[in-house]
C-alpha cells in the first residue's frame, strides 16, 4: 500500500487526510498539539462562518491575486463546501449577508462528524507529535513515544499561519523548509485590529461599538461595525483593511456616510444657541457617543466653519499600524506562489505538497479563510494521491 503523511491538523490537512485515504493510501497526520482542528474550534465561538454564498468568480476576487490557489477553490468553491457540510449531516443556513454557518452555528458538531469519517476511512491520527526535520530520510517527530522517522510516498504539510501559536499557528516550520531550499516570504498580519495611541479622555468609549461609519482608502471604501478598544480598533469593519495599511494606505473616517458634504455643512451651520460645539454636532448630526469621541480624538482641537464639515466626512485615522502577529486573526506569508505548480507540489520536492494558510495567500474574514484552508487541503490532497499511484 502506498502511504501518505499529513503534518497538520487544522481544516486544510484533514481535508487532504480524507483525499488520500479515499484514494486508498495509507494515511498518517501528524499534529503538534493535543488535538486536532483547535483554531477551527475558536474560530466557530462566535458562529463558525464556513463559507459566503456566492458565485465562483466572485468568491475568487476576495483573493486578489490568489494564482497558486485559484485552480483549488475553482474545484472546491462556496457550493461545494456547503454541499461537503451537509455531507456529514450538518444543516446549514445562509444568513442576509450571504455567509453560511451550521445550523447548530458551533465547529464541535461538524469536527466531530469529520472526524468519524476520518477515522472510518483508516485515517491514523497522531497527536503531540512535534516535526523537528526533514531529510532525505524522510521526516522526523519528537513524539511522547519518543524520536520518529516517517518516509512516506507523499506527504502534505498544512501547518497553518503564524498567528494564534497557542492552538499550534507558530509559523516556526518555515525554518524547516527554508533549510530544504524552499522560497518563503516574510509573514505579516491579516485581518488585525489597529493600533492607536489613545489619550485619556477616550477610556470613556472603550468597548463601545462604532456604527454607521465607512473608512476610505484609497479609492476602496469599507463599511462595518467595528469597537473602540483600549488598544485600538478591532472588529470587522477594520479587518478588511490589513491590505491597505500594510502597503501604507492612509485611512480616513466618514462618521456620516449617508450623508453629502453640503448636508453636513449645512446642519453645522445651524444656530447653536448657547450649545457647546460637541453638543451642537450630537444634536444636528444625531453623532452618538462613539463617532463624537472619534471625532474629537483625531480633529482635536476641534475646528469651527466649514473646515470641520469636511473632517467630519474625511477624518484623518491616525493609527500606529497592524497589531501584533500573534493577535492577528490570520497572516499573509509563508510558502511563495513561485516554488508551488499548479497542483500545489513543491518544485524542489517532488511528492511534497503544501495546503492551507502556509501558502501565500490573503484573504478576509466571512468565511473565505476556511474555504481557501478547505480548497487547498482538498486539492493538494487529490493531486498528492494522484502523483503516488502514478509512481507505480
Amino acid at each position: 500500500m502506498k502511504t501518505a503523511l499529513v503534518i497538520g491538523g487544522g481544516p486544510a490537512g484533514l481535508m487532504a487526510a480524507g483525499e488520500l485515504a479515499r484514494a486508498g493510501l495509507g494515511v498518517i497526520l501528524a499534529e503538534q498539539m493535543p488535538t486536532v482542528g483547535r483554531k477551527f474550534l475558536m474560530a466557530g465561538k462566535s458562529g463558525l462562518n464556513l463559507t459566503r454564498d456566492e458565485a465562483t468568480d466572485a468568491l475568487i476576487d476576495h483573493y486578489g491575486g490568489a494564482a497558486p490557489i485559484t485552480g483549488a477553490l475553482r474545484d472546491f468553491d462556496a457550493t461545494a463546501v456547503q454541499d461537503w457540510a451537509r455531507g456529514l449531516g450538518q444543516e446549514i443556513f445562509t444568513g442576509s449577508t450571504g455567509r453560511v454557518f451550521p445550523v447548530a452555528m458551533k465547529a464541535s458538531p461538524l469536527l466531530r462528524a469529520w472526524l468519524a469519517e476520518l477515522r472510518q476511512l483508516g485515517v491514523n491520527l497522531r497527536t503531540r507529535w512535534r516535526w523537528t526535520s526533514w531529510s532525505s530520510g524522510g521526516f522526523s517527530f519528537d513524539t511522547p513515544e519518543g524520536a520518529r522517522m516517517i518516509a512516506p510516498d507523499v506527504c502534505v504539510l498544512a501547518l497553518g499561519g503564524a498567528s494564534w501559536a497557542r492552538l499550534g499557528s507558530d509559523g516556526v516550520w518555515s525554518d524547516l523548509v527554508a533549510r530544504q531550499g524552499v522560497a518563503t516570504v516574510p509573514f505579516a498580519a491579516s485581518n488585525a485590529g489597529l493600533g492607536v495611541d489613545w489619550s485619556p479622555a477616550m477610556a470613556r468609549v472603550f468597548g463601545v461599538p462604532v456604527k454607521g461609519t465607512a473608512i476610505r482608502a484609497g479609492t476602496v471604501v469599507h463599511r462595518g461595525e467595528f469597537v473602540i478598544s483600549a488598544r485600538g480598533l478591532e472588529g470587522g469593519g477594520i479587518y478588511g483593511l490589513s491590505a491597505a495599511v500594510r502597503t501604507g494606505i492612509p485611512l480616513t473616517l466618514d462618521l456620516m456616510p449617508d450623508w453629502s458634504a453640503a448636508r453636513v455643512a449645512e446642519r453645522i451651520a445651524r444656530p447653536r444657541a448657547k450649545d457647546s460645539l460637541s453638543n451642537h454636532l450630537r444634536k444636528a448630526l444625531r453623532l452618538d457617543p462613539a463617532r463624537l469621541a472619534l471625532l474629537q480624538e483625531f480633529a482635536r482641537p476641534l475646528p469651527e466653519g466649514p473646515h470641520l464639515a469636511t473632517l467630519i466626512k474625511a477624518l484623518p485615522l491616525r493609527h500606529s499600524g497592524l497589531r501584533p502577529l500573534d493577535e492577528a486573526i490570520s497572516t499573509v506569508g509563508g510558502v511563495g506562489a513561485g516554488a508551488l505548480d499548479a497542483a500545489l507540489m513543491l518544485y524542489a520536492h517532488p511528492g511534497v505538497f503544501v495546503a492551507g494558510e502556509m501558502i501565500d495567500w490573503d484573504a478576509p474574514t466571512g468565511g473565505y479563510l476556511i474555504t481557501g484552508s478547505l480548497a487547498t487541503g482538498r486539492w493538494a490532497g487529490r493531486h498528492a494521491a494522484a502523483f503516488a499511484l502514478a509512481k507505480g
